[in-house]
């Protein structure tokens, strides 16, 4: 009997390890893809700068 409830312990901790990575995976591809986002952002403000100043010129 304690040898199968170390296994079923054994077994849960898997499949919590598992759960967890999996959220840990899709939260770091969801900052991924806003933070892409952001520096596209970031870029064409830069670049419309740039031209804005280099029009003035």
């Amino acid at each position: 009997m304690l040898i199968d409830e170390k296994a079923q312990i054994s077994a849960e901790m898997i499949l919590i390890m598992g759960a967890l990575l999996v959220l840990v995976i899709i939260a770091g591809n969801w900052i991924f893809n806003i933070s892409q986002s952001v520096a596209g952002n970031v870029s064409t403000v830069v670049d419309a700068a740039k031209d804005s100043t280099i029009n003035k010129m």
